[in-house]
């Protein structure tokens, strides 16, 4: 047996060029004369008009009408060409543009093991469109994908993109219609290199209503705003996806997964910290911080939904949709008829509405008895200050407190707004008093939570007399509410 009966048959891919046959290269040229047979993908081609007619040529063009989808076409296309490889020994495959770029002909061609495949490169649309846009495309960052699968290539993809395969505009509708919100403008970029070529920008609702698509259209999308909803779908899905694969996340519960809540939640107040108070001037690195912190966070509240769900309790639809709704009857004043023009009205509104809808008697109420103890200080300060009993009018031992740090700070004016040196100075007179208390034996954290608890309790006796007097404690009189206020000392 001769060595060359143990050679596999060969076909050589080559490509066309992106337009008229003036694109086509030497080296396609001279792979397609010295072939026994040629196949055309299609004779829909420019450069393919000078090899039609050729007795050893044949347009592969009736493939496209004998296959239900896409996929059937192209396996189609291959096995003629497979078959005329083994029966020709070596056979030339011609595509449109480079059999190297976005060709699945040439990869189904690539993966048969019957057959040599050598690939004579040409020139892509790709390679046209830079030189009309006037962009580098790897300064830029373009990333090629296909029209037909634009829903799944570009998902999660902020751009710039330029899609190949748009070759109708059914398929430029499908496009459009994948994107949750509008990018902005687009290009479309139509028969580059023919007599005939149209570059132009549209507007997103025009991509498919400008011109006459066909299998020389392009379009190229300088900036995709992420679609928020797939993303948050994607994400949902990889945490189901960990539930079911990952020895890890299989074990978790509600219970083992709060120490990575609270974790993550302060992680994420840190980053926002490094924020500053200029955010839109933030180094890239501090923004990305932030945005990577406050993913973290939402992956929690994902793997909590998805434990619930399975649980058969509520899944994210259902907590996104409570939170829409909640949010509106808070906001009567933008959402409903109330009136309010300042925070402190929003505020009050808030702490109203909030109470009556979780049906609270105590103001109180909600308050989590395990947050740190300066948060909660600040909470019920917030809490007090929506009834008008807020700091000065209920600060225990005031006048001792603005001495000392007036004393400290040596302010002229103790009502005075609070500057960033009066701040730093109240925080370091805070610091140091917790350090003092530890010195003395003692948890500054219990302390101030012991102090707060007196705090909630005396609160609760003015209540109560509001109560008897048939009134809430917001609609009494300021005068009345101060003197209940006063009478309720429940201090040691």
């Amino acid at each position: 047996m001769s060595a060359d009966s143990n050679r596999r048959p060969a076909v050589i891919a080559v490509g066309l060029g992106p337009a008229g046959p003036e694109l086509t290269t030497p080296a396609a040229v001279e792979a397609l004369s010295s072939a026994p047979m040629t196949f055309l993908r299609t004779s829909r081609h420019p450069a393919a008009t000078p090899w039609l007619g050729l007795a050893n040529v044949v347009a592969l063009d009736h493939c496209y009408k004998t296959g239900a989808t896409f996929g059937e076409v192209y396996r189609s296309i291959v096995d003629i060409v497979r078959a005329g490889a083994a029966e020709h020994g070596r056979v030339a495959y011609a595509v449109p543009g480079s059999p190297a770029v976005a060709e699945r002909t040439v990869e189904l061609l690539r993966s048969e093991a019957s057959i040599e495949l050598e690939v004579v490169p040409g020139l892509s649309f790709c390679e046209l469109a830079w030189a009309r846009l006037g962009i580098d495309p790897i300064e830029a960052g373009v990333r090629l994908v296909d029209a037909e699968s634009f829903a799944v290539q570009a998902a999660g993809d902020a751009g710039p993109l330029l899609v190949g395969q748009c070759w109708s505009r059914g398929v430029l509708s499908s496009v459009k219609l994948c994107l949750d919100a509008d990018p902005g403008p687009a290009i479309l970029l139509h028969h580059l290199g023919l007599a005939d070529e149209a570059i132009v920008e549209v507007s997103w609702s025009e991509i498919d209503r400008t011109l006459e698509a066909d299998h020389l259209t392009s379009l190229y999308v300088p900036r995709l705003k992420v679609p928020i909803a797939r993303e948050l779908a994607r994400l949902a899905e990889l945490v189901r996806v960990l539930r079911d694969r990952c020895p890890w996340d299989r074990e978790q519960t509600h219970r083992s997964l709060v120490p990575h809540l609270l974790e993550e939640t302060y992680e994420a107040m840190e980053a926002i910290e490094l924020l500053g108070d200029d955010p839109a001037g933030a180094p890239p690195a501090v923004v990305a911080h932030v945005s990577e912190e406050l993913g973290d966070l939402l992956c929690q509240v994902l793997f909590h939904t998805t434990l619930a769900e399975e649980e058969g309790l509520f899944n994210l639809a259902d907590v996104a949709r409570e939170v829409h709704d909640k949010l509106v009857v808070r906001h009567p004043h933008v959402f409903g008829d109330v009136t309010a023009t300042t925070p402190g009205a929003v505020l009050a509104n808030w702490e109203r509405n909030k109470q009556a809808e979780k049906k609270r008697t105590h103001l109180f109420e909600g308050i989590p008895v395990a947050m740190p103890a300066l948060a909660r200080a600040a909470k019920a300060e917030r809490k007090l200050a929506s009834v008008e009993l807020g700091w000065p009018a209920t600060g225990l031992d005031a006048g001792a407190l603005v001495v000392a740090l007036a004393g400290m700070l040596r302010l002229t004016d103790p009502d005075a707004g609070v500057d960033a040196d009066t701040a730093a100075a109240a925080g370091a007179l805070l610091a140091e008093e917790a350090r003092l208390v530890a010195h003395r034996g003692e948890d500054p954290e219990s302390l101030v939570r012991q102090a707060l608890d007196r705090l909630a309790a005396r609160l609760a006796v003015v209540e109560a007399a509001a109560r008897d007097s048939g009134a809430d404690l917001g609609s009494l009189d300021p005068a009345l509410r101060l003197d209940l206020w006063r009478a309720a000392d429940c201090e040691p």
